[in-house]
């Protein structure tokens, strides 16, 4: 099973930047970013083919998230950008997808633990 370790998160302010990286163990088609917010259900924001950087993002993340790979280093990474409070959440990488929509955390069948992002007002 695909190995995953995540970092980069933090506290920031509203309007800051974080980068989030996660490194996969093995090989995997599709790589993804989840998060869940106190009290909510994990919800897909960003996905990414291994192969040629095609990206997927949920709505919330357009315009102000990048996610990008580095297939050698089986190393995804999110650029987030002009942070807001509702980001706040824990940050979840994904691999192994099987079948399903790539932002459908069932997909998924290798995740990271978790780190966690804070933004403030």
């Amino acid at each position: 099973q695909v190995r995953l370790v995540e970092s980069g998160g933090g506290s920031v302010r509203t309007g800051g930047s974080l980068r989030l990286s996660c490194t996969a163990s093995g090989y995997t088609t599709y790589m993804a970013w989840f998060r869940q917010a106190p009290g909510k259900e994990r919800e897909g924001v960003a996905a990414i083919a291994t192969a040629d950087g095609s990206p997927f993002y949920a709505d919330s993340a357009k315009g102000r998230f990048t996610i990008a790979r580095n297939s050698a280093q089986r190393t995804m990474y999110l650029q987030m950008n002009n942070l807001k409070p509702e980001d706040t959440g824990m940050y979840f990488c994904a691999a192994d997808h099987r079948e399903g929509h790539l932002l459908s955390q069932s997909a998924y069948y290798a995740w990271g633990q978790g780190t966690q992002v804070t933004v403030s007002s």
